[in-house]
């Protein structure tokens, strides 16, 4: 069977964004959403959501490019003298694998991102983070201890798989492989540490190699070329641009991935090809036993 969860990152980030994700779970394909807890539109995502009984939100956690739940005087070495994250995940990234205090810091920014979608109300539908900060070898330890407390919710493991990618787009094949390359060892230590913990994971994501450009005329190739199992095809739309540092990068093309959601050719051929469209907790099951 071709389970696909449909996600919008960054819900919460804008209203054109929120909108978007409202109105592709009503009128499209869009089964779930991640939240980021900190961003300048939670509580109107959180609202719509509350709406939306059969949309999947989880939490988006964020320790780049964006704003912490706590002060920042509260977590000084995470942020810049703006009050905000760094924009460099490779950097932070590197700092924080060195320093105990930074760990503390990101430990209790986690702990205040959970209990603030806790506080929401809201079924954790998943976990994932903003540029899939998660995979972290320090984060991915974290979550694994913390998500339990949460019931359990699943984890993304942003892996895509090489040939069925490039067999649906026939582009950059080496771009696609060295990011398979890049990505493989901290994707197999968070699955190792997701499952270990209870957390059920999805097989396969689709978007890591086009994000921001996830059009109608690429989902629909990626759909042909669907595997079975359980997959992910991740999203960042949004009903039109808006100003300011929460802007998405401006080579993505978040109206024309609100339009792909909303496609009728893409509809169409989800419906032709028999793939069965769900959050993520319904896609992967209940959570896999821990290992002894």
């Amino acid at each position: 069977m071709q389970k696909l969860i449909v996600t919008a990152d960054d819900f919460g980030l804008s209203l054109p964004l929120n909108e978007a994700v409202e109105r592709a779970h009503q009128h499209g394909i869009l089964t779930a959403a991640s939240l980021m807890t900190g961003a300048p539109a939670r509580d109107d995502a959180v609202e719509r959501a509350r709406k939306l009984p059969r949309l999947g939100v989880g939490l988006h956690l964020t320790l780049v490019d964006g704003c912490p739940v706590l002060p920042p005087t509260q977590v000084p070495d995470l942020v810049g003298r703006d009050g905000r994250f760094s924009t460099d995940p490779v950097k932070f990234g590197t700092s924080l694998f060195f320093s105990k205090e930074m760990r503390r810091q990101a430990e209790a920014e986690i702990v205040a991102q959970f209990e603030a979608f806790r506080k929401t109300g809201l079924v954790m539908d998943h976990i994932n983070g903003h540029q899939h900060f998660h995979m972290h070898p320090a984060i991915s330890k974290i979550i694994a201890r913390m998500a339990p407390e949460f019931g359990h919710p699943p984890v993304r493991i942003p892996v895509e798989p090489v040939l069925q990618s490039y067999r649906a787009t026939s582009d950059r094949f080496r771009d696609r492989f060295s990011s398979w390359i890049f990505f493989l060892a901290q994707t197999r230590l968070l699955r190792r540490r997701a499952i270990k913990a209870g957390l059920a994971v999805n097989d396969y994501v689709f978007g890591l190699n086009d994000s921001g450009a996830m059009v109608e005329t690429r989902v629909l190739q990626f759909l042909d070329r669907l595997p079975s199992g359980t997959s992910e095809f991740y999203f960042h739309p949004a009903t039109e641009r808006w100003p300011g540092v929460d802007n998405l990068p401006d080579h993505y093309r978040p109206v024309d991935e609100f339009a792909a959601l909303t496609s009728l050719k893409v509809k169409a051929k989800v419906q032709v090809l028999g793939v069965k469209l769900m959050p993520f907790r319904e896609a992967v099951g209940r959570p896999r036993k821990a290992a002894s």
